[in-house]
């Protein structure tokens, strides 16, 4: 009999706790954190799927590519190659971590990481309006020599703290490793899989080839749930509960909404584009393709947020 699946995506940014704690012993030792609420799961019958963000992992990988580059004039890693390099990184250390704590708590099974690539259409408008920034700050004394030597990176000004790149933000359309990840379920594993949204590749004729992009981990990760028709999708962020008029002095949590709740809330603007908004839509994509919940709170909360309700609830 199959087992219940809980997919449940880990942002990023709760990888890294602070500017004081942005060492890779720093990030095992949150992901440990994390692996400990998220393997609660397995105690209440779910078979569990992981997906990770890698924002801020892609901008130290990139900027100590640009350092290199600076002094000893070593070729820069392609962006494709940066979030592929970022699903080995965090997936081993979630698996070592998830691994590690079954073997602690006596469970039976075993956790494997898949480097995941996602297909996205060569012709989605993103590519024709990178908005998604990457890499460093570029101050403007900088910015000619930056554009003579890479003149296809899109720049822009951020918010007074120097230029930064910008890379498409395509939607996910397929995922390539999807008949390998059902297999390993089957098989009764845990898997990483899709992390960082997947590395962007597209189609040509049969083959693949790897784009610089960024893919929506959240997007990606409802995709890939709703064909396997996981049965909860958690989201995984740094408030316990969606909140209305966040950060305003009328703010109001949410416990549970409805999909038709949700809509209405986002014509409404409650959402922060690139914040909340993303993991709303998300949302409602996976509900869309069948499936039966969404939950979105923070790590020290999913395990309180399955069994007792905690966090918001998204239904259809």
């Amino acid at each position: 009999m199959r087992k219940k699946i809980a997919f449940v995506a880990i942002g990023g940014n709760s990888l890294v706790k602070s500017k004081e704690h942005q060492t890779v012993e720093d990030q095992y030792q949150a992901i440990r954190e994390t692996v400990q609420h998220v393997i609660g799961l397995i105690g209440q019958g779910y078979q569990i799927l992981i997906s990770h963000g890698n924002g801020p992992q892609v901008g130290f990988i990139m900027r100590r590519s640009e350092v290199a580059r600076r002094a000893t004039g070593l070729h820069l890693v392609p962006l494709v190659n940066v979030v592929a390099d970022t699903q080995g990184s965090i997936g081993y250390q979630i698996q070592q971590a998830v691994n590690n704590e079954l073997a602690a708590r006596d469970i039976a099974g075993q956790c494997v990481t898949i480097v995941t690539q996602v297909v996205v259409d060569r012709e989605d408008p993103a590519f024709e309006n990178p908005a998604k920034p990457v890499g460093e700050f570029f101050q403007e004394d900088h910015l000619k020599q930056i554009r003579n030597e890479y003149p296809d990176w899109s720049m822009v000004e951020d918010a007074g703290r120097g230029y930064r790149r910008v890379v498409p933000s395509p939607a996910p359309c397929e995922i390539v490793e999807r008949p390998v990840i059902e297999s390993l379920l089957e098989a009764g594993y845990h898997v990483i899989a899709a992390g960082g949204g997947g590395i962007p590749v597209i189609r040509r004729g049969e083959k693949l080839e790897g784009v610089d992009a960024v893919i929506d981990k959240d997007l990606a990760s409802s995709l890939l749930a709703g064909q396997l028709n996981a049965d909860l999708l958690i989201i995984s962020t740094a408030v316990k509960q969606v909140a209305l008029n966040f950060g305003k002095p009328d703010e109001q949590q949410i416990g549970t909404m409805t999909v038709r709740e949700a809509r209405t809330y986002i014509e409404q603007n409650h959402f922060a584009p690139g914040s909340m908004l993303p993991k709303i839509e998300a949302a409602l994509k996976f509900l869309k393709a069948g499936g039966r919940e969404v939950i979105i709170t923070s790590p020290e909360f999913i395990g309180e947020a399955v069994s007792r309700g905690s966090g918001t609830h998204i239904v259809p």
